[in-house]
Protein backbone atom coordinates (compact mmCIF):
# COMPACT_ATOMS: atom_id res chain seq x y z
CA UNK A 1 0.00 0.00 0.00
CA UNK A 2 1.79 3.31 -1.24
CA UNK A 3 2.74 5.82 1.16
CA UNK A 4 2.54 9.11 -0.75
CA UNK A 5 3.45 12.62 0.68
CA UNK A 6 1.85 15.56 -1.22
CA UNK A 7 3.87 19.05 -1.24
CA UNK A 8 1.89 21.85 -2.48
CA UNK A 9 -1.29 20.46 -1.29
CA UNK A 10 -3.72 23.42 -0.99
CA UNK A 11 -2.99 24.19 -4.57
CA UNK A 12 -4.67 23.14 -7.95
CA UNK A 13 -2.38 19.96 -8.30
CA UNK A 14 -3.54 19.14 -4.72
CA UNK A 15 -7.05 19.46 -5.32
CA UNK A 16 -6.94 17.52 -8.02
CA UNK A 17 -4.35 14.59 -6.47
CA UNK A 18 -7.45 14.54 -3.88
CA UNK A 19 -9.61 13.85 -6.51
CA UNK A 20 -7.35 11.14 -7.41
CA UNK A 21 -6.89 9.21 -4.20
CA UNK A 22 -10.94 9.66 -3.59
CA UNK A 23 -10.94 7.69 -6.81
CA UNK A 24 -8.71 5.06 -5.26
CA UNK A 25 -9.87 4.10 -2.31
CA UNK A 26 -7.56 2.93 0.23
CA UNK A 27 -5.03 1.69 -1.69
CA UNK A 28 -2.83 4.75 -1.44
CA UNK A 29 -2.55 6.47 2.11
CA UNK A 30 -1.21 10.00 2.79
CA UNK A 31 2.06 10.22 5.24
CA UNK A 32 2.66 14.23 4.98
CA UNK A 33 1.41 16.91 3.56
CA UNK A 34 2.26 20.34 2.97
CA UNK A 35 0.21 23.72 2.18
CA UNK A 36 1.33 27.47 1.81
CA UNK A 37 -0.80 30.36 2.95
CA UNK A 38 -3.72 28.75 2.87
CA UNK A 39 -3.80 27.24 6.91
CA UNK A 40 -7.59 26.58 6.83
CA UNK A 41 -7.33 24.51 3.77
CA UNK A 42 -4.31 22.70 5.02
CA UNK A 43 -6.25 21.58 8.45
CA UNK A 44 -9.28 20.57 6.43
CA UNK A 45 -6.94 18.24 4.44
CA UNK A 46 -4.83 16.89 7.47
CA UNK A 47 -8.10 16.27 9.13
CA UNK A 48 -9.68 14.34 6.91
CA UNK A 49 -6.37 12.24 5.53
CA UNK A 50 -4.46 11.93 8.91
CA UNK A 51 -1.17 12.22 7.56
CA UNK A 52 1.59 11.39 9.97
CA UNK A 53 3.07 15.20 9.63
CA UNK A 54 2.09 18.09 8.18
CA UNK A 55 4.04 21.44 7.05
CA UNK A 56 3.08 24.71 6.64
CA UNK A 57 4.43 27.39 4.95
CA UNK A 58 2.74 29.96 7.56
CA UNK A 59 5.68 29.11 10.16
CA UNK A 60 3.63 31.49 13.05
CA UNK A 61 0.65 29.07 12.19
CA UNK A 62 2.17 26.10 13.71
CA UNK A 63 1.49 26.05 16.87
CA UNK A 64 -2.44 26.65 16.01
CA UNK A 65 -2.05 23.50 14.33
CA UNK A 66 -0.91 21.68 16.39
CA UNK A 67 -3.43 22.27 19.01
CA UNK A 68 -6.10 21.06 16.15
CA UNK A 69 -3.87 17.96 15.01
CA UNK A 70 -3.30 16.24 18.03
CA UNK A 71 -1.04 13.22 17.45
CA UNK A 72 0.21 14.89 14.10
CA UNK A 73 3.66 16.00 14.05
CA UNK A 74 3.41 19.90 12.65
CA UNK A 75 6.30 21.63 10.96
CA UNK A 76 7.09 24.84 8.96
CA UNK A 77 8.91 26.22 6.57
CA UNK A 78 12.10 24.86 4.40
CA UNK A 79 13.09 22.57 7.02
CA UNK A 80 9.89 21.19 7.01
CA UNK A 81 9.26 20.48 3.73
CA UNK A 82 12.52 18.70 3.88
CA UNK A 83 11.63 16.69 6.65
CA UNK A 84 8.59 15.98 4.67
CA UNK A 85 10.43 15.20 1.43
CA UNK A 86 12.65 12.22 2.89
CA UNK A 87 10.74 10.56 5.70
CA UNK A 88 11.22 7.07 5.64
CA UNK A 89 7.54 6.23 5.09
CA UNK A 90 7.13 7.89 2.42
CA UNK A 91 7.56 5.76 -0.68
CA UNK A 92 5.95 8.72 -3.91
CA UNK A 93 6.68 12.32 -3.09
CA UNK A 94 4.42 14.38 -5.55
CA UNK A 95 5.53 18.02 -6.04
CA UNK A 96 2.73 20.27 -6.61
CA UNK A 97 4.81 23.31 -4.81
CA UNK A 98 4.82 26.71 -7.20
CA UNK A 99 8.06 27.96 -7.76
CA UNK A 100 12.11 27.60 -6.85
CA UNK A 101 11.06 26.84 -3.76
CA UNK A 102 10.34 23.14 -4.77
CA UNK A 103 13.90 22.41 -5.97
CA UNK A 104 15.79 21.19 -2.25
CA UNK A 105 12.88 19.00 -1.46
CA UNK A 106 12.84 17.62 -5.28
CA UNK A 107 17.05 17.25 -4.39
CA UNK A 108 16.56 15.82 -0.75
CA UNK A 109 13.92 13.27 -2.33
CA UNK A 110 15.45 11.75 -5.09
CA UNK A 111 19.23 11.92 -2.83
CA UNK A 112 16.75 9.30 0.07
CA UNK A 113 15.42 7.26 -3.27
CA UNK A 114 11.90 8.39 -3.51
CA UNK A 115 9.79 8.51 -6.57
CA UNK A 116 9.26 11.94 -7.63
CA UNK A 117 5.99 12.81 -9.09
CA UNK A 118 7.06 16.72 -10.63
CA UNK A 119 4.31 19.08 -11.29
CA UNK A 120 6.21 21.57 -10.15
CA UNK A 121 8.82 22.11 -13.29
CA UNK A 122 10.87 25.07 -11.80
CA UNK A 123 13.52 22.44 -9.85
CA UNK A 124 14.43 21.12 -13.74
CA UNK A 125 14.53 24.51 -14.75
CA UNK A 126 17.01 25.71 -12.55
CA UNK A 127 18.92 22.87 -12.13
CA UNK A 128 18.45 19.89 -14.57
CA UNK A 129 21.60 18.23 -14.32
CA UNK A 130 21.89 18.65 -10.63
CA UNK A 131 18.60 16.81 -10.09
CA UNK A 132 19.51 14.07 -12.45
CA UNK A 133 22.21 13.12 -11.24
CA UNK A 134 20.72 11.74 -7.90
CA UNK A 135 17.95 10.61 -9.73
CA UNK A 136 20.20 8.07 -11.60
CA UNK A 137 22.39 7.06 -8.69
CA UNK A 138 19.41 6.58 -6.06
CA UNK A 139 17.45 4.59 -8.59
CA UNK A 140 14.53 7.05 -7.41
CA UNK A 141 12.50 7.68 -10.28
CA UNK A 142 11.01 11.12 -12.05
CA UNK A 143 7.85 11.27 -13.22
CA UNK A 144 6.22 13.72 -15.34
CA UNK A 145 3.41 15.21 -13.57
CA UNK A 146 2.00 17.76 -15.54
CA UNK A 147 -0.12 17.51 -18.70
CA UNK A 148 2.10 17.88 -21.74
CA UNK A 149 5.48 16.08 -20.25
CA UNK A 150 2.95 13.58 -19.15
CA UNK A 151 1.46 12.98 -22.57
CA UNK A 152 4.76 12.85 -24.13
CA UNK A 153 6.27 10.29 -21.34
CA UNK A 154 3.15 8.17 -22.63
CA UNK A 155 3.64 8.42 -26.15
CA UNK A 156 7.05 7.44 -26.00
CA UNK A 157 6.49 4.40 -23.71
CA UNK A 158 7.98 1.40 -25.58
CA UNK A 159 9.70 3.24 -28.23
CA UNK A 160 13.55 2.65 -29.37
CA UNK A 161 14.89 6.19 -28.50
CA UNK A 162 17.06 6.16 -31.36
CA UNK A 163 13.61 6.20 -33.36
CA UNK A 164 12.33 9.26 -31.94
CA UNK A 165 13.15 12.35 -34.20
CA UNK A 166 10.96 15.56 -32.39
CA UNK A 167 8.80 15.80 -29.46
CA UNK A 168 5.90 18.36 -30.06
CA UNK A 169 4.47 20.36 -27.07
CA UNK A 170 0.81 21.74 -27.32
CA UNK A 171 -0.14 25.25 -26.22
CA UNK A 172 -4.14 26.53 -25.72
CA UNK A 173 -2.10 29.79 -26.68
CA UNK A 174 -3.70 31.70 -23.38
CA UNK A 175 -6.21 34.29 -22.89
CA UNK A 176 -4.45 36.32 -25.89
CA UNK A 177 -4.21 33.84 -28.82
CA UNK A 178 -4.09 36.24 -31.95
CA UNK A 179 -3.31 39.85 -30.02
CA UNK A 180 -0.53 41.74 -30.89
CA UNK A 181 1.57 43.95 -28.37
CA UNK A 182 0.29 47.15 -28.77
CA UNK A 183 -3.14 45.34 -27.51
CA UNK A 184 -1.61 43.88 -24.66
CA UNK A 185 0.24 46.75 -22.48
CA UNK A 186 -3.46 47.43 -20.85
CA UNK A 187 -4.52 43.88 -19.76
CA UNK A 188 -5.22 43.70 -16.17
CA UNK A 189 -4.11 40.54 -14.09
CA UNK A 190 -8.22 39.37 -13.83
CA UNK A 191 -7.91 39.01 -17.61
CA UNK A 192 -4.49 37.26 -17.82
CA UNK A 193 -6.00 35.06 -15.02
CA UNK A 194 -9.32 33.71 -16.92
CA UNK A 195 -7.81 30.66 -18.91
CA UNK A 196 -9.59 29.68 -21.64
CA UNK A 197 -9.24 25.83 -21.32
CA UNK A 198 -7.21 24.78 -17.89
CA UNK A 199 -8.57 25.97 -14.64
CA UNK A 200 -4.83 26.60 -12.55
CA UNK A 201 -3.18 28.04 -9.90
CA UNK A 202 -2.40 31.78 -10.32
CA UNK A 203 1.41 32.09 -11.37
CA UNK A 204 0.89 29.24 -14.01
CA UNK A 205 -1.85 30.82 -15.18
CA UNK A 206 0.13 34.20 -15.81
CA UNK A 207 3.05 31.84 -17.02
CA UNK A 208 0.02 30.28 -19.55
CA UNK A 209 -0.59 33.49 -21.06
CA UNK A 210 2.60 35.10 -21.35
CA UNK A 211 3.64 31.57 -23.32
CA UNK A 212 6.67 31.66 -20.73
CA UNK A 213 5.13 28.63 -19.04
CA UNK A 214 5.09 26.82 -22.33
CA UNK A 215 8.71 27.46 -22.82
CA UNK A 216 9.69 25.91 -19.32
CA UNK A 217 8.04 22.88 -20.49
CA UNK A 218 10.18 22.95 -23.34
CA UNK A 219 13.17 22.97 -21.26
CA UNK A 220 11.55 20.91 -18.55
CA UNK A 221 11.46 18.21 -21.61
CA UNK A 222 14.86 18.39 -22.77
CA UNK A 223 15.76 16.96 -19.22
CA UNK A 224 13.31 14.17 -18.67
CA UNK A 225 13.84 12.79 -21.75
CA UNK A 226 17.25 14.18 -22.65
CA UNK A 227 16.63 15.74 -25.85
CA UNK A 228 18.97 18.82 -27.33
CA UNK A 229 16.59 22.11 -27.21
CA UNK A 230 16.08 22.00 -31.09
CA UNK A 231 14.13 18.84 -30.92
CA UNK A 232 11.35 20.29 -28.88
CA UNK A 233 8.93 22.19 -30.39
CA UNK A 234 5.69 24.25 -29.80
CA UNK A 235 2.36 24.01 -31.70
CA UNK A 236 -0.51 26.49 -30.58
CA UNK A 237 -3.87 23.82 -30.16
CA UNK A 238 -6.59 26.48 -28.91
CA UNK A 239 -9.06 23.36 -28.28
CA UNK A 240 -6.87 21.77 -25.44
CA UNK A 241 -7.50 18.27 -26.67
CA UNK A 242 -3.85 17.11 -27.92
CA UNK A 243 -1.75 17.10 -25.40
CA UNK A 244 1.76 16.32 -27.15
CA UNK A 245 2.67 14.77 -29.78
CA UNK A 246 6.33 12.44 -30.49
CA UNK A 247 7.23 12.18 -34.09
CA UNK A 248 9.40 9.26 -35.42
CA UNK A 249 11.84 9.08 -38.39
CA UNK A 250 10.05 7.67 -40.49
CA UNK A 251 7.65 10.86 -40.12
CA UNK A 252 4.72 9.04 -38.42
CA UNK A 253 3.25 11.51 -35.35
CA UNK A 254 1.66 9.74 -32.24
CA UNK A 255 -0.46 12.02 -30.42
CA UNK A 256 -2.06 12.07 -26.60
CA UNK A 257 -5.05 13.34 -26.28
CA UNK A 258 -7.66 13.49 -23.55
CA UNK A 259 -10.35 15.29 -21.51
CA UNK A 260 -8.83 18.86 -20.20
CA UNK A 261 -8.69 17.79 -16.67
CA UNK A 262 -4.91 17.41 -14.46
CA UNK A 263 -7.13 14.18 -12.98
CA UNK A 264 -5.41 12.33 -15.93
CA UNK A 265 -1.98 12.74 -16.13
CA UNK A 266 -1.83 12.58 -12.12
CA UNK A 267 -3.72 9.03 -11.95
CA UNK A 268 -1.28 7.98 -14.68
CA UNK A 269 1.82 8.57 -12.57
CA UNK A 270 0.40 7.28 -9.60
CA UNK A 271 -0.89 3.83 -11.35
CA UNK A 272 1.39 2.97 -14.00
CA UNK A 273 2.26 0.95 -15.45
CA UNK A 274 -1.58 0.20 -14.57
CA UNK A 275 -4.50 2.20 -16.16
CA UNK A 276 -7.62 2.33 -13.28
CA UNK A 277 -10.84 3.61 -14.71
CA UNK A 278 -11.75 7.30 -14.32
CA UNK A 279 -14.56 9.19 -12.52
CA UNK A 280 -14.04 11.56 -16.06
CA UNK A 281 -16.58 11.11 -19.05
CA UNK A 282 -15.19 9.84 -21.80
CA UNK A 283 -13.44 12.47 -24.78
CA UNK A 284 -16.48 12.54 -27.49
CA UNK A 285 -14.75 13.34 -31.10
CA UNK A 286 -17.56 14.01 -32.78
CA UNK A 287 -18.81 16.55 -30.29
CA UNK A 288 -15.07 18.24 -30.17
CA UNK A 289 -15.43 18.23 -33.85
CA UNK A 290 -12.53 19.56 -35.13
CA UNK A 291 -9.17 20.33 -33.91
CA UNK A 292 -6.62 23.12 -35.01
CA UNK A 293 -3.08 23.88 -34.76
CA UNK A 294 -1.29 27.42 -35.61
CA UNK A 295 2.27 28.42 -34.87
CA UNK A 296 3.29 30.10 -31.91
CA UNK A 297 3.60 33.55 -31.96
CA UNK A 298 7.77 34.54 -30.93
CA UNK A 299 7.49 37.71 -32.01
CA UNK A 300 4.50 39.45 -29.95
CA UNK A 301 4.93 36.58 -26.94
CA UNK A 302 8.77 37.11 -26.52
CA UNK A 303 9.17 34.73 -23.34
CA UNK A 304 8.95 31.45 -25.43
CA UNK A 305 11.91 32.37 -27.10
CA UNK A 306 13.51 33.77 -24.51
CA UNK A 307 13.34 30.21 -22.88
CA UNK A 308 14.75 28.71 -25.58
CA UNK A 309 17.55 31.19 -25.38
CA UNK A 310 18.19 30.42 -21.66
CA UNK A 311 18.51 26.32 -22.53
CA UNK A 312 21.09 27.29 -25.91
CA UNK A 313 22.63 28.92 -23.21
CA UNK A 314 22.50 26.52 -20.75
CA UNK A 315 24.61 26.72 -17.82
CA UNK A 316 22.65 29.31 -15.06
CA UNK A 317 20.47 31.02 -17.70
CA UNK A 318 17.25 29.02 -17.24
CA UNK A 319 17.54 29.54 -13.17
CA UNK A 320 18.13 33.36 -13.64
CA UNK A 321 15.21 33.45 -16.07
CA UNK A 322 12.89 31.67 -13.75
CA UNK A 323 13.52 33.76 -11.03
CA UNK A 324 13.26 37.25 -12.96
CA UNK A 325 9.98 35.65 -14.20
CA UNK A 326 9.18 34.88 -10.82
CA UNK A 327 9.49 38.50 -9.54
CA UNK A 328 8.17 39.95 -13.01
CA UNK A 329 4.81 37.76 -12.43
CA UNK A 330 4.26 38.28 -9.18
CA UNK A 331 4.69 42.51 -9.26
CA UNK A 332 2.28 42.11 -12.40
CA UNK A 333 -0.66 40.28 -10.17
CA UNK A 334 0.04 43.19 -6.88
CA UNK A 335 -0.63 46.07 -10.02
CA UNK A 336 3.14 47.65 -9.89
CA UNK A 337 4.04 46.74 -13.40
CA UNK A 338 2.19 46.21 -16.71
CA UNK A 339 1.57 42.51 -18.40
CA UNK A 340 4.42 43.64 -21.21
CA UNK A 341 6.98 44.38 -18.50
CA UNK A 342 6.61 40.54 -17.53
CA UNK A 343 8.30 39.80 -20.81
CA UNK A 344 10.64 43.27 -20.86
CA UNK A 345 11.90 42.19 -17.42
CA UNK A 346 12.64 38.79 -17.93
CA UNK A 347 14.69 39.71 -21.79
CA UNK A 348 16.71 42.37 -19.13
CA UNK A 349 17.58 39.61 -16.42
CA UNK A 350 18.52 36.99 -18.81
CA UNK A 351 20.89 39.19 -20.89
CA UNK A 352 22.90 40.81 -17.20
CA UNK A 353 22.45 37.75 -15.51
CA UNK A 354 22.98 34.50 -17.62
CA UNK A 355 26.58 33.04 -18.05
CA UNK A 356 27.65 31.07 -14.97
CA UNK A 357 28.25 27.35 -14.78
CA UNK A 358 25.20 25.34 -13.08
CA UNK A 359 27.27 22.63 -11.55
CA UNK A 360 26.90 22.87 -8.21
CA UNK A 361 23.75 23.90 -6.02
CA UNK A 362 25.40 27.09 -4.77
CA UNK A 363 26.12 28.24 -8.32
CA UNK A 364 22.40 27.97 -8.87
CA UNK A 365 20.90 29.47 -5.54
CA UNK A 366 23.14 32.78 -6.30
CA UNK A 367 21.82 32.62 -9.81
CA UNK A 368 18.19 32.79 -8.52
CA UNK A 369 19.36 35.27 -5.99
CA UNK A 370 21.00 37.30 -8.56
CA UNK A 371 17.84 37.48 -11.17
CA UNK A 372 15.78 37.80 -8.69
CA UNK A 373 17.76 41.05 -7.12
CA UNK A 374 17.95 42.49 -10.90
CA UNK A 375 14.24 41.93 -11.32
CA UNK A 376 13.52 43.59 -8.07
CA UNK A 377 15.64 46.79 -9.13
CA UNK A 378 14.18 46.96 -12.14
CA UNK A 379 10.80 46.91 -11.12
CA UNK A 380 11.48 49.47 -8.14
CA UNK A 381 13.22 51.53 -10.76
CA UNK A 382 9.87 51.54 -12.85
CA UNK A 383 8.17 53.16 -9.44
Amino acid sequence: MPNTVILGCTGSIGDSTFRVLEGLGEEYQVAGLSGGRNVAKLLERAQTWKPQIVCTGEVESTGALREELPGTRVVGGEEGLLELATMPEADMIINGLVGGVGLKPTLAALEAGKTVAMANKEPLIMAGGLILEPARKSGGPLLPLDSEPNALWQCMKGEEERDIDRLIITASGGPFFGRKKEQMREITPAQALDHPTWKMGPKITVDSSTLMNKGFEVIEACWLFDVSIERVDVVIHRQSVVHSLVEFVDGAILAHLGKTDMLLPIQYALTHPRRQPSPLGRLDLAEVGQLSFAAPDRENFPCLELCYQAAREAGTGPAVLNAANEVGVEAFLAGRIDFLEIGEINEFVLEKGGGGEADSLEAVLAADALGRRLARERVERRG
